[in-house]
Formats: C-alpha cells, structure tokens, sequence
C-alpha cells in the first residue's frame, strides 16, 4: 500500500461521471481542489464499498468546492453506469478494468473471489500538493472495519481544514 508523505501517482482513466463517459485526469482535481478522496473497490456492487460509497455520497463530501471523491473499481465502464444509476453515486466512478491506476498506488489484490489485477479495497487521500495524507486498505473487500477506512479518513481531511461530516457506514442497508 502506498505510503503516507509520499508524492501521489497521477492518473488519467476511463470514468462515468453525471451519467457520461469521460476521461477522468487525476491531476485536473488536484489543481481545482484542497484534497481528492480517492476509493477502491475492486468491482461495483460489493456490498461493504457500496456501503462505504453510499456513506460518502450521504455525508455530502461531493458537494464541496474544496474537496472532489473518485470512486476506482475493477469493473468496466459500462458497470459503472448501472452501478451509479442503482445507487444514486454523485462522484465519478473510474474504470481502473486491468488495475493500472491501483498497481500505481500499491493497491493490487492478488487475488479476490476469483479475479486477479483488480484494486483492493482502500481509502486514499491526496492533497492539493501531490501529497498522500491518509492511506487505508482492508484484508478482503467484504470485511466490515468499523470504523471503515472512509470514516478514518475523516480526521485527514479535517487535518487538512477540511471540515467534514463523519460518514455514517451502514453495511446492513440494501446492497
């Protein structure tokens, strides 16, 4: 996993965002905004990162000028539609489909249910100086933290003068 001080990879993905494709550059956010909150999953539809995505979705990070989410799933572009769809995700959702962009970050899953080269469940955040401030990843995508690593980025981003809502995880509600 990537190492918090260090400077944070740039990306430039395949993304749905508003119900469009587009190409999403990493490096665009970070000039624009004070920090990105960058969350893997390694496919859409996992119930405890839809849980996670919800949370973050509830809690309004989307919504800030200071602050932009990007959702990273092993899935392809094309699921990311539906998936944005069904759950009413405000953020982009980028189709990391070979792991390129998680492999940059150190978040490869050897393996998970089957797949191999996909992102592993993290939560990054990056500054507006390329700097990654907060790092977490769990063991297996279906693991239940609590607090989950989108709850524990919280503090960083107040760090930063952030001043966010705690997301509030409920892996109980209908994934």
């Amino acid at each position: 996993m990537i190492d918090v001080g260090v400077k944070a990879p740039d990306f430039v993905a395949p993304a749905v965002a508003g119900g469009t494709a587009v190409e999403l550059e990493l490096f665009r956010l970070v000039d624009r905004h004070e920090a990105i909150v960058c969350c893997f999953a390694p496919a859409n539809f996992v119930p405890t990162c839809t849980a996670a995505f919800a949370a973050v979705r509830d809690a309004g990070w989307h919504d800030r000028d200071d602050l932009a989410v990007v959702a990273l799933t092993g899935d392809s572009l094309y699921a990311g539609f539906a998936y944005a769809d069904q759950f009413d995700l405000p953020f982009p959702i980028v189709s990391d489909f070979h792991g390129g962009v998680a492999d940059s970050y150190d978040l490869i899953a050897d393996s998970w249910e089957g797949h191999s080269h996909i992102p592993r469940r993290a939560v990054v955040v990056v500054d507006g100086d390329w700097t990654v401030r907060f790092a977490e990843a769990t063991t297996d995508a279906l693991d239940r933290p609590a607090p989950s690593p989108v709850q524990n980025a919280t503090a960083a981003l107040r760090g930063l003068g952030i001043d966010v809502d705690r997301p509030r995880v409920n892996y109980d509600g209908p994934w």
